[in-house]
């Protein structure tokens, strides 16, 4: 029996990975980021583990909320995450999994519309905008996945005889431009950034603090490694080697785009993801059903 087949046959083993070792993967995700993008900017760059010494470093600070309604809407975006990622890596339905995805990121909207904050206000808006903006994509994805594949089944679409890419071309190109969106990278990073040039203040994060800040780090760590698992259902076990290869290029392309252009308007941002959405992704629907 295969590695594969065995955490096909064990889906709690693939939930139990997820849970322990999202963290580090997706904190060495965003510190090989960090480096390549001081690189870029003619500097050294912080340790590839940064990321993840900056959450244990909140966790130690001092607990201070405007809200004490805040941590409850922001735990509750953590755990919907991790039951996002949970259900994806156990083979469960695409479906239920995109559910807990959104509303993961309305558990955030609350976090900082709770806040009372004008800066958190607009940053939840843009947040709000950004769902709107991108939840089209990611359900013609698994619309796609079920034409070619029969079911809405991760643990199916991934154990596919042929790469869904070959059929799915245009949604492939749709889910990458909103993937963009997903990682709140420039130029559609409008409710929050990870670049301090780039914010007077932390948009959506204005308030949020110590561990309260660390559970919604810890959450981007986990969603991270979520969206790049998604992107590989395009691969699946047909051609995982040339999956992982792309997927690599795709993040160094991120990172380049992040850091060669400027924050676009929201408007922008919304016309050109439903433009993308309208002509990719139902597009290759179309031709699915068609050919």
């Amino acid at each position: 029996m295969s590695f594969t087949q065995f955490i096909f046959d064990n889906p709690w083993i693939g939930v139990l990975l997820f849970i322990i070792l999202s963290p580090f993967v997706g904190g060495i995700i965003f510190g090989l980021d960090r480096i390549v993008t001081a690189r870029m900017q003619g500097r050294v760059g912080p340790p590839v583990l940064q990321p993840v010494y900056d959450i244990l470093k909140l966790l130690e600070k001092e607990k201070m909320v405007v809200h004490e309604s805040q941590n409850f809407w922001i735990f509750g975006y953590l755990v919907f995450i991790i039951i996002t990622g949970a259900l994806f890596f156990a083979g469960s339905d695409i479906l239920l999994v995109i559910f807990a995805l959104t509303l993961a990121h309305v558990f955030l909207i609350l976090g900082a519309f709770s806040s009372g904050s004008p800066y958190a206000h607009i940053g939840a808006e843009r947040e709000l905008i950004q769902l709107m903006a991108v939840e089209p994509m990611i359900i013609i994805a698994a619309v796609g996945f079920y034409e070619v594949t029969k079911s809405f089944n991760t643990s199916d679409i991934l154990a596919f005889s042929d790469p869904l890419i070959l059929t799915l071309p245009g949604i492939f190109i749709g889910f990458v431009y909103i993937l963009t969106v997903k990682l709140r990278k420039s130029p559609f990073d409008i409710s929050t950034s990870h670049h301090a040039h780039q914010e007077l203040v932390k948009g959506l994060n204005t308030e949020f603090a110590g561990s309260t800040l660390a559970m919604v780090e810890l959450a981007h760590l986990y969603e991270t490694v979520f969206l790049l698992g998604f992107l590989f259902l395009f691969f699946g076990m047909a051609a995982p080697i040339v999956g992982i290869i792309v997927i690599a290029i795709i993040y160094l392309i991120e990172i380049f785009v992040d850091n060669a252009t400027a924050r676009v308007k929201w408007g922008f941002m919304f016309k050109s993801c439903w433009i993308i959405t309208a002509v990719a992704g139902v597009l290759n629907l179309m031709a699915l059903y068609i050919i």
